[in-house]
C-alpha cells in the first residue's frame, strides 16, 4: 500500500526541497513541494520534475497526486 510517507521518501530523495509535505488516504494524494529547483519553470514543468522523482510508481502505484509547488521565494510570499 502506498503511503504518503512513502511518496515523501521518494521525493525528498531525488529533489532538493526547502519544504515537502504529503497527505493522502492511501488513494488520492496531495503534495506541497518548495524546491529551488523550480525557478523559471512552469506549472507543467514543475508537476513533471515532481513526477520524475517518483518514476514507475506514478504509473502503477498512485492513482491520483495532486500538488502545488513553490520555489523558497514563492513560499514566503503566497504559501505559507
Amino acid at each position: 500500500m502506498v503511503t504518503p510517507e512513502s511518496i515523501q521518501q521518494d521525493i525528498a530523495k531525488n529533489m532538493a526541497t526547502a519544504h515537502l509535505t504529503v497527505t493522502g488516504d492511501g488513494q488520492h494524494f496531495e503534495a506541497v513541494v518548495v524546491s529551488q529547483e523550480f525557478a523559471g519553470k512552469n506549472r507543467i514543468q514543475r508537476q513533471q520534475l515532481v513526477y520524475k522523482t517518483l518514476g514507475e510508481r506514478m504509473t502503477g502505484e498512485i492513482h491520483a497526486l495532486s500538488m502545488k509547488t513553490y520555489t523558497p521565494e514563492e513560499w514566503e510570499k503566497n504559501g505559507k
